[in-house]
């Protein structure tokens, strides 16, 4: 089985690409983030006549959440259990979708990216990740996978120029404490050793030709999923060129 996860930066706007994506990976399931749109607005015909059914969440043209899969889409559920809203009024956001897909319960997220130490978003980030850990803390049992684009470079080696980033989000250590604390409680961060290198490059100054570059996009494994991984690659590929997205698709195969 093979699974991936992809920030897509809308989903209108790289259709083309994600069913092209799919056939040439010959992928089982996807999870999207930021596709940007309400699930009437998304073009999914394609895919469906590709065989895929798909689950999705989004209210406006930010956030939003999907799960593409071929191998079973069932106990759809729109964001977990205890999940903070933001705004004002506060109201929950498009960044978390979860389903059963051929015996695995997979959860696309979009965690908030935080903005600035001091912006409330922040705060709202880490609120976030906490109760996300304490509902995760329910799957780990199962074969669970949490993937997608955490918006945290848990590690100094995740980050093209740690130095240019020391006063930003995404390398605190309140951050990386709330990351570390899933792989605490027994979640296994499931690409690193066979996929090295980073996940997103950003549109300012060719960061990706360059390859500055940040590692915030995983896949995080209950035990018995992580004891299945065979394999995972990052489809760089998938970053160049015109209409990219500024993430590349993360990809991990299960026995």
């Amino acid at each position: 089985m093979r699974i991936a996860t992809w920030n897509v930066n809308s989903l209108r706007s790289r259709i083309d690409r994600v069913e092209a994506f799919l056939e040439r990976h010959d992928v089982d399931v996807l999870a999207l983030q930021e596709t940007k749109a309400r699930e009437d607005q998304l073009p999914l015909m394609g895919l469906q006549a590709r065989g895929y059914d798909v689950a999705a969440a989004g209210t406006n043209q930010w956030n939003g959440v999907a799960i593409i899969s071929r191998v079973g889409l069932e106990d759809v559920q729109v964001g977990f259990d205890g999940m903070p809203g933001f705004g004002d009024p506060v109201a929950a956001e498009a960044r978390a979708i979860g389903a059963v897909c051929g015996g695995v319960h997979l959860w696309s997220l979009y965690v908030p990216n935080g903005r600035k130490v001091e912006d409330p978003h922040y705060v709202y980030k880490l609120d976030w990740l906490a109760r996300l850990r304490e509902a995760a803390g329910k799957w780990l049992g199962e074969d669970c996978a949490l993937v997608g684009d955490w918006n945290i470079a848990p590690t100094d080696d995740d980050v093209f120029d740690i130095k240019q980033f020391e006063k930003s989000t995404h390398v605190t250590p309140p951050e990386r404490a709330a990351f570390q604390a899933f792989l605490d409680d027994g979640y296994a961060e499931v690409t690193r050793a066979h996929a090295p290198g980073y996940t997103y490059w950003d549109y300012y100054r060719q960061r990706f030709e360059r390859d500055r570059g940040l590692k915030i996009d995983f896949v995080l494994g209950s035990p018995s999923l992580a004891a299945r991984v065979t394999g995972a690659f990052i489809d760089r590929e998938e970053r160049a060129g015109t209409g990219a997205s500024d993430h590349a698709p993360v990809v991990v195969d299960l026995s």
